[in-house]
């Protein structure tokens, strides 16, 4: 079975279990071999002599390599095809003229004497595959220029055809601006912060495949020098003063020159009344004339006449009753029936692929396939007209082509085959994600070792490819995360993807860095936790977001966090997140200001630690005690934790948290009225910075003992030698090596976040 002809590594199969070679292409212009003979020239003549010389070498890999996906003569013609693709835009000048015209026409405010409110919306109506997005990008590429600040893009429907959540589109939009939004952030303040970052801006927004007018709605900026244009299959009811231009099939001769692109003008020129007929048989719809094109460029012996032929003996299908997608689905069965079974099949599966994105890396372990397989299929696809070149390696399946190849899915793919591939796809995406994890680890280090141990398709040279492998890649990884979390057949896999990304995200760009993407992941953990019945993993989920939603302001909303994740972790009996909870509620209280009851829960989470003998714990609970007792002006109970969290620390041999233990102590005596006793101890205090190994740590306590010398009546000599000290630590520029990474003005008996 194709499935085995490699592992989930990447690395390469057993020369038995590769796929044989009757799986090679045979078309209408080649042998069932796929191999090129004296009477079947492997290239036509319409191929410019560069391209005819990469073809050959093309065919002479291919023939090398027998069983590969793309072999022979198919193969050859194919890579010639794709570097014609997309060369120019064809036709539409009335349409651009009509937009451009739109955008300096006055607007209902204009009319009425009032300064325009908002930005001008144009809209791009139409159905998916009459060449709305192309008109829509090839405007924005005309209008550049006239919009400085840059022009932003975001589609706004999935690849099975579910409306985008607009705050996700709103953080990405302000991610490309430069802005960062608080995690866990809503809608409205999401969109609320868009309209105020492009304010005073010219800024262009696409925003393609609307699927309503509240989606527009809501990512409208309120700047008029900015543009929006919509791309929509239907009326945008609802937006103001929009201009709509609706798109339909080309005019003969832009059909004509598009259908050129892909045979070469010879054969165009041959038969140029075959050439309108068969424009008149796509009606002009830009998809599907390249599916037909894509087909003729594979079969070089083919005319312009064979391929009207062709498409008029297609049998009538269900997908004919709809005359406007008639043409584009009767292209499609004429290309589809041209590909061999087992590049069918790779076809079919693209369709799993989160967002439609997909490379080698993924077509190979959704076929089960070789990675250089893989890669060959994908620039095959692409000079069929299946796919569109993204990026280096990158495709994107269509929009107007992901219905017609569901549908084949379904209909020629058993559900357990199905679920395999998808089981692959996600497998080799961990181990992606492990990869590039293990890249961020530093040169020599066992991270290191353990890359350079891996199969070549998964490593990476150097952090920083990884780092932009992550970074480009980032939006249909997360996408591959929600879509096996929503389909819930593999959530062990999806668990797994969800803590490799988490784990790439840390390493790469740090915990802050990469806040708000780890929030949409813990509530991915979240929900998989909830419907496998997973306690320990949804209390960790929990006390994460509380995490993020206490930094981010929402306390009430994280202190509800804690509080179900207490539930969740007494409910598993594990120590460890019933702990953190405990301790968690208290932090959030403390912060609150309620004194009381951040001291009642930080107590039992003490009692907690105290039966685990749990010391660096405990010392650390105790220094909160006393510092939320000390806020709350009860210093002789600050005064007995202080020193039992240096009892603590001292017994856990912590000497940075022993010193600051004994400032903790020292500023509760001065407090509680004991000036001799805090000179004592401030003095032990200036001992144990000295010996505690954090230079940085040493120069803050020291100023401290300075200052409590000063107030206490204590020796000044003492006092200046201290503050000497002070400033020479600072000027060498020592580092903090210790656990202290306070700012300068947090006090360092302050242990609230230690």
């Amino acid at each position: 079975m194709a499935e085995q002809a490699v592992d989930t590594d990447g690395g390469p199969a057993a020369p038995q279990e590769r796929q044989p070679s009757s799986a090679a292409p045979a078309s209408p212009a080649s042998p069932a071999s796929g191999r090129p003979s004296q009477d079947d020239p492997t290239v036509s003549s319409d191929t410019p002599p560069r391209q005819r010389r990469a073809a050959s070498a093309g065919t002479g890999r291919a023939d090398a390599q027998d069983g590969g996906v793309w072999s022979g003569a198919t193969r050859a013609v194919l890579f010639a095809a794709a570097a014609s693709v997309g060369r120019g835009f064809a036709g539409r000048r009335r349409e651009l003229l009509a937009l451009r015209a739109d955008i300096e026409r006055a607007g209902l405010d204009t009319l009425a004497g009032r300064k325009a409110a908002r930005s001008r919306v144009l809209l791009i109506a139409g159905r998916p595959g009459w060449g709305r997005t192309a008109l829509a990008e090839e405007l924005a590429r005309r209008l550049a220029d006239d919009y400085p600040d840059g022009v932003l893009g975001a589609r706004l429907t999935t690849s099975a055809g579910d409306p985008v959540p607009t705050e996700r589109t709103a953080r990405e939009l302000l991610g490309r601006l430069g802005v960062t939004a608080p995690p866990g952030a809503d809608e409205d303040d999401l969109s609320e912060a868009l309209r105020a970052a492009l304010d005073g801006k010219r800024v262009l927004l696409l925003l393609d495949d609307v699927a309503g007018a509240e989606q527009v709605d809501a990512l409208l900026p309120d700047e008029p020098g900015c543009l929006v244009v919509a791309v929509s299959r239907g009326p945008l009811t609802g937006v103001p003063d929009v201009r709509p231009c609706t798109v339909g099939g080309l005019d003969v001769s832009a059909a004509v020159g598009l259908l050129a692109q892909y045979t070469g003008p010879t054969r165009i020129t041959c038969d140029p009344v075959a050439a309108q007929s068969l424009v008149e048989e796509c009606a002009g719809q830009p998809a599907a004339l390249v599916l037909v094109g894509g087909w003729l460029a594979a079969c070089p012996q083919a005319s312009v006449a064979d391929a009207l032929a062709r498409l008029r003996e297609l049998p009538p299908d269900e997908g004919d009753l709809d005359h406007g997608a008639r043409p584009l689905t009767r292209a499609f069965r004429l290309a589809f029936a041209a590909l061999p079974s087992a590049v069918a099949r790779m076809l079919r599966l693209l369709v799993l692929v989160p967002g439609g994105s997909a490379d080698a890396q993924i077509a190979s372990a959704l076929a089960g396939c070789s990675v250089a397989d893989g890669e060959a299929a994908l620039e095959g696809f692409a000079a069929y007209g299946m796919l569109r070149p993204r990026g280096p390696g990158r495709y994107q399946v269509p929009g107007c082509l992901y219905p017609l190849l569901r549908d084949r899915l379904a209909a020629e793919e058993r559900p357990a085959e199905v679920e395999l591939a998808r089981a692959r796809m996600l497998e080799r995406t961990v181990r992606q994600l492990h990869a590039c994890r293990l890249a961020a680890d530093p040169a020599g280090s066992p991270g290191r070792k353990k890359l350079a141990g891996m199969p070549k398709p998964l490593r990476f040279s150097s952090s920083a490819e990884a780092a932009g492998w992550l970074e480009e890649r980032l939006p249909t990884l997360i996408e591959a995360a929600r879509l096996a979390v929503e389909t819930g057949r593999l959530d062990t896999l999806a668990r797994r993807l969800v803590a490799a990304l988490t784990h790439a995200l840390t390493a790469h760009r740090g915990a802050a860095g990469a806040a708000v993407e780890l929030y949409g992941l813990h509530q991915l953990v979240l929900d998989v936790a909830r419907r496998r019945d997973l306690p320990v993993e949804r209390a960790a989920a929990l006390l994460n977001l509380g995490d993020l939603d206490g930094g981010a302001g929402r306390v009430d909303k994280a202190l509800a966090r804690y509080k179900s994740a207490l539930e969740a972790a007494r409910a598993s009996g594990d120590p460890y997140t019933t702990g953190r909870a405990l301790e968690s509620i208290g932090g959030t209280y403390e912060e609150l200001e309620d004194w009381h009851r951040a001291a009642d829960w930080y107590g039992r989470a003490l009692e907690l630690r105290l039966s685990r003998r749990d010391l660096p714990a405990a010392a650390r609970l105790y220094a909160r005690l006393g510092t939320v007792h000390g806020y709350a002006g009860k210093w002789g109970e600050a005064l007995r934790d202080w020193r039992a969290a240096s009892a603590a620390c001292r017994r856990a041999g912590d000497r940075p948290g022993y010193a600051r233990a004994l400032g903790g102590t020292a500023e509760a005596q001065e407090r509680a009225g004991r000036p001799k006793e805090a000179l004592r101890t401030w003095a032990e205090v200036a001992a144990a910075a000295r010996t505690c190994g954090d230079t940085r740590l040493h120069a803050d306590l020291a100023l401290h003992v300075a200052d409590a010398l000063d107030r206490l009546g204590g020796d000044p000599a003492v006092a200046r030698s201290l503050r000497r000290t002070a400033r020479r630590i600072e000027a060498d520029g020592a580092e903090d090596t210790g656990s202290s990474s306070q700012s300068d003005e947090r006090n360092p008996a302050d242990l609230r976040n230690q």
